[in-house]
């Protein structure tokens, strides 16, 4: 028996003790993962340095003072969260006691990216240890510093009948898929995505899906371009762009756009330049690989000739995989570059002349996981909200909405399945059962044969009910 089919096997009959364990005992346990966190960071940081070349200050930030704040929330408010929901009685049914219980699931497998290595892994590990399960986790072979690490952590603080993590390559991602896990929950690209919701299906396992696909921006003619330009600046180039949540392309009153090329040109070098063509190695990070890193390239290459025009940037260094900031413009339909999710830090800027064309744009694609808007027209932002659909949408700012552990962040068919973050998570790892308790007292043999002789019941239902 390979040693996936042990943890497996020994996770499936711990599964029932964790199911009683109470909120004390869960509180412990997050209690000793952010201990282990905490006495490994500066492993971490070196980890993700030299996986994707994080600075210090950004990996604190989006990756490990991110999951301080989804423990400590979840550890403030796990009580609440686990207590029995009283539900209200209805006309039909008087008399009766109705609940519904957080149940854990029992066994679920948490497969993460290698954008986001640590914090990936740590965030829905922490919904599901709030929620009363087992988990294995399978990081990003991709990440592999940041995966041995993350092996460290686990190995050091868990037991492997409650939590393991293995390491491997897709071939181990896709033996992990084949076991009957009660929920899995995957974050990575839309078509694995379909690859990992067939598996389950196979098994009739439950899925949360965090994907991704191209996040439009739409810029208003009344805007303040000033703080719009900044905002995207950051939100695009952050992580060299590898955030699916990223701005992936932006959508400008055709009036603004040499405005706005000039300002994101601004506050982008500032942010990320050490001179005024050099890149900051320091605060900018580089591709993950040699094969996206070449794909960057050909989306690039592409978008050129099929008359798109670079109005800045294009520099590449394939030594150390960095891909400096690009913006293009002129680019038109059936370009690469408009059809894939970026990932990286091309921007193309595709321009409208009423905002009825840019809300049909977004809505010639499937729905993405972030839309942006940046406006000072109430009227233009609430049409644009009603008129299109995606995941999470921020007004005037990028990326924040995933911050907040009191909302739900998740994608809508094409770029997700399900929600994540404090109760949210929580609740993504549970099962809602309902119990109904009946009272001595109540009216349900009314509606029990023979019924001759019960034809006014008929009538009376249908008036309360």
């Amino acid at each position: 028996m390979s040693r996936i089919d042990c943890v497996f096997k020994s996770q499936q009959a711990h599964r029932y003790v964790l199911r009683q364990s109470n909120a004390l005992q869960r509180i412990e346990l997050l209690r000793k993962l952010k201990n282990a966190i905490e006495q490994n960071e500066e492993a971490i940081y070196s980890a993700l340095h030299k996986d994707l070349r994080k600075s210090h200050f950004e990996a604190s930030v989006t990756e490990l003072f991110f999951i301080y704040g989804e423990i400590d929330f979840a550890i403030k408010n796990i009580s609440n969260w686990m207590s029995p929901k009283r539900i209200g009685k209805t006309l039909s049914n008087p008399f009766a006691k109705n609940r519904i219980y957080y149940e854990s699931k029992g066994v679920c497998l948490i497969i993460a990216p290698w954008n986001y290595p640590f914090q990936l892994v740590m965030s829905p590990l922490v919904s599901a240890i709030a929620a009363g399960n087992c988990a294995i986790v399978k990081p990003s072979e991709l990440s592999p510093a940041t995966s041995k690490i993350i092996n460290k952590i686990i190995l050091d603080t868990f037991d492997e009948e409650h939590i393991a993590c293995i390491e491997g390559n897709a071939d181990t991602s896709q033996q992990l898929l084949e076991l009957p896990f009660d929920h899995i929950f995957f974050t990575g690209s839309t078509e694995i995505g379909k690859i990992v919701m067939t598996a389950a299906a196979k098994n009739l396992t439950s899925v949360t899906l965090e994907l991704g696909g191209k996040s439009p921006t739409i810029i208003d003619k009344e805007v303040d371009l000033e703080k719009a330009a900044q905002k995207i600046a950051w939100g695009k180039l952050v992580n060299a762009g590898q955030t699916c949540i990223a701005p992936d392309y932006v959508l400008i009153h055709q009036e603004r756009l040499d405005e706005f090329v000039g300002l994101y040109k601004q506050f982008a070098t500032e942010m990320y330049f050490k001179a005024k063509e050099e890149i900051n190695a320091e605060v900018y990070g580089k591709i993950i690989s040699k094969k996206h890193f070449d794909r960057l390239n050909h989306l690039i290459t592409d978008a050129i000739e099929k008359n798109a025009r670079i109005s800045w940037g294009g520099k590449t260094d394939d030594k150390t995989q960095t891909i400096y900031p690009v913006v293009l413009t002129q680019v038109a339909e059936g370009v690469k570059v408009m059809e894939e999710e970026i990932f990286g830090p091309i921007l193309p800027i595709v321009t409208y002349r009423e905002l009825s064309e840019a809300i049909d744009f977004v809505n010639g694609k499937p729905k993405p996981l972030a839309l942006y808007i940046f406006g000072k027209n109430h009227k233009n932002i609430r049409q644009i909200i009603k008129g299109t659909s995606a995941g999470g949408t921020c007004i005037n700012d990028v990326l924040v909405h995933i911050a907040n552990p009191k909302l739900p962040f998740g994608g809508v068919n094409h770029s997700g399945i399900g929600s994540s973050h404090g109760f949210f998570g929580f609740k993504n790892f549970s099962h809602e059962r309902t119990v109904v308790t009946q009272r001595d007292l109540d009216f349900n043999s009314l509606v029990y044969p023979p019924y001759q002789t019960k034809q006014w019941v008929l009538k009376l239902l249908k008036r309360i009910m």
